[in-house]
């Protein structure tokens, strides 16, 4: 290229820079004019939606530009119609995004802000300054037809949030409260420092007379929707969590707890959420979870979750750790056309002795301090199709791996196979004492036990005793379909191995860690065959309770029938069997004369049934069976309360009576 041409190019360049140059000042000349004029225009706007959408005012007292893009606001307030005013504050210093306000938006970058006061207050008459803020619109009735998506409504939340986190936040005596007459919830934040992404804050929160004084910190990225906090204990006592008490009667604390938003991916309508959770030195104290503390060392969770249309979904990339053991759960809800739930779980292959370590204290007391060889590694598959419970399934397996019990715990699970003293217990409290073994006069020894009771009870309680591991999954299935019918719990699934550890190892309350200690107890007896099911059934014979103060076969056949175990009869043993659930309430089962009354014919019926089928009674006693029994001595006295009308008419009528 000649020269000339060069020059000319490099000349017509610099114009056109020149040009763009003046352009650009003449721009921010006139975006400085009339930036005022937009700032004033935002504001009226954020404050006519405000007032719009709410019954009350937004004042801003005055808002005006430092420099060329740092505001400051001055009196605002936000105050019901009716009632006292919700939030206030003195002075708002912040960096506007410039863009922002072509919009008609208020975006920071920087925000600072100083004695602020949000004053929530509930009068004694109801009335009260913020309910307007929690009221829903009256809407047209929803079609259930239609697919709801809390993934669209998380997600926009998500984006919304870290949109208008600004870049630099200081806030200085932030001051929440909450008064009623019940209840008065005051939190004082000295400071919150937002600053090239890093999170820290320092506060104290009174609910009523509990104080917790917690410190904060944490990293941002709002560009890339990552956040994560850590909340620290200041106090010795750990934090600890308000209102739990008086709401679910139970407390819970703690010392540290993280939490952490990694990342969000929406795509087709579906949301999924990345991120991780931990928490140190966790205490429950609840009575229907456990009679003392549950204690956690230390536990997380890396979590993957998704929402969609009528979906939500735990992924199978979530890990949760207790301690040392890691856990793996799946769980699937769909909730149209109708509910199905699908949850899965396994665990990693845990050393034996870690995995006892590992277990929350509270719970497991009997196997605390247990030690092993090997290792232990647990299952769970579960479907259930709310509208077709019949085909529930439920399959839960705790596998050992060439697992051996070297230490026992604080309970010797194998001392049931020598004589010991059990400890019998009424509504909570220790009634009685007895010696389980040849030393006591009123045990059975099994072979001298009617095959009949055996039979029995066997058939009513739990059929395959002799061929189970511990557990009757079918049974348990059953049981968890009949309650999601009702609602309630009205059956249960328990074994007779089950049974006879409840009774022998564990206390009779009524919590779920009872529940879960006296499966692991199963599990390692029957599995570790460290008592034989002979000697189990032996022993459940001779501890379960039959009447008012009634323990053991021997006792129960001497009290209703005036025999030993071994002369039992069929009915007497079926009778026997069907109190066994509830044994106080024998006395229901018969008339004042002592007659079972016509309700009972069918149990008889139905046990007898199952019997003849099975081979354990022949067809000529199944026929011959009738519905009764003779009652005699304690038993007698305590049921027969109707005078003996037979033996009053018969005097009246003696041919001796009328010679005389």
């Amino acid at each position: 290229m000649p020269d000339y041409n060069k020059q000319l190019l490099i000349r017509r360049s610099l114009q056109v820079l020149a040009g763009l140059f003046i352009l650009i000042a003449i721009a921010f000349a006139v975006l400085f004019m009339y930036r005022q004029r937009l700032l004033r225009y935002a504001v009226e706007t954020v404050q006519d939606k405000v007032e719009a959408k709410y019954p009350a005012k937004l004042f801003i007292g005055k808002a005006a530009f430092e420099d060329l893009n740092t505001v400051r606001m001055e009196k605002i307030a936000f105050v019901p119609n009716q009632g006292d005013t919700l939030l206030r504050t003195q002075e708002v210093f912040a960096e506007i995004s410039l863009r922002t306000l072509f919009k008609g938006r208020v975006i920071f970058n920087e925000l600072s802000i100083e004695n602020a006061y949000l004053t929530a207050v509930k009068n004694p008459d109801g009335s009260n300054n913020y309910s307007f803020l929690l009221g829903k619109k009256k809407e047209e009735p929803v079609d259930t037809t239609k697919s709801r998506n809390y993934g669209i409504l998380l997600n926009n939340l998500i984006e919304k949030a870290f949109e208008s986190v600004p870049d630099q936040v200081s806030f200085k005596n932030l001051n929440v409260s909450y008064a009623s007459e019940h209840r008065n919830i005051n939190m004082k934040m000295p400071s919150l420092q937002i600053k090239d992404g890093e999170i820290k804050t320092a506060l104290s929160v009174k609910t009523d007379s509990l104080v917790n004084n917690l410190q904060v910190h944490g990293t941002i990225n709002p560009g890339k929707y990552f956040i994560s906090a850590r909340l620290y204990a200041l106090d010795t006592g750990g934090i600890k969590l308000p209102y739990v008490k008086q709401k679910f009667g139970g407390t819970v604390a703690f010392d540290t707890l993280a939490v952490s938003l990694t990342s969000k991916d929406f795509s087709k309508n579906m949301l999924t959420v990345r991120g991780d959770a931990s928490i140190t030195s966790l205490k429950v104290n609840h009575p229907r979870i456990s009679d003392s503390d549950v204690k956690v060392k230390s536990g997380s969770v890396h979590y993957v979750v998704s929402l969609g249309p009528d979906y939500y979904a735990v992924d199978s990339l979530t890990e949760v750790r207790v301690n040392k053991i890691k856990a793996y759960p799946v769980i699937q809800l769909r909730t149209k056309p109708t509910r199905d739930l699908i949850v899965r779980l396994r665990t990693d292959v845990t050393p034996a002795t870690d995995f006892f370590s590992s277990l929350p204290t509270g719970v497991f007391e009997s196997v605390e301090d247990m030690e092993g060889t090997g290792g232990l590694s647990y299952k769970l598959k579960s479907h259930i199709n709310f509208a077709d419970l019949k085909h529930l399934t439920f399959d839960s397996d705790l596998e050992g791996h060439d697992f051996k019990i070297t230490k026992y715990g604080s309970e010797d699970l194998s001392r049931i196979n020598k004589p010991f003293v059990y400890t019998a217990y009424e509504y909570g409290k220790p009634v009685r004492n007895i010696l389980v073994g040849p030393g006591n006069p009123y045990f059975a020894p099994y072979n001298t036990i009617s095959r009949y009771i055996k039979y029995a009870i066997m058939t009513s309680e739990d059929a395959a005793f002799f061929k189970h591991k511990g557990f009757h999954e079918e049974a348990f299935r059953q049981s968890i379909a009949t309650n999601i019918k009702a609602k309630k719990f009205v059956r249960g699934g328990s074994t007779i191995s089950m049974q006879l550890v409840k009774n022998v190892f564990l206390t009779r309350k009524k919590t779920i860690a009872r529940k879960a200690e006296e499966a692991l107890i199963v599990w390692l007896i029957e599995n570790n065959n460290l008592v034989s099911k002979t000697r189990m059934y032996e022993v459940y014979l001779n501890i379960i309770e039959w009447g008012p103060n009634v323990y053991g076969i021997k006792d129960a056949s001497r009290f209703f029938y005036g025999k030993q175990p071994s002369e039992l009869t069929l009915g007497e043993s079926i009778f026997l069997a069907s109190i066994i659930p509830k044994p106080k309430a024998y006395k229901n089962s018969f008339d004042a004369h002592g007659n079972l009354k016509p309700r009972v014919a069918w149990y008889f019926k139905l046990i007898s049934g199952i019997m003849l089928r099975r081979g354990q009674i022949s067809q000529e006693e199944y026929d011959a069976l009738q519905p009764r029994v003779e009652l005699y001595g304690r038993a007698r006295d305590l049921i027969v309360t109707a005078p003996d009308t037979a033996a009053t008419d018969s005097l009246q009528l003696s041919p001796i009576d009328i010679l005389d």
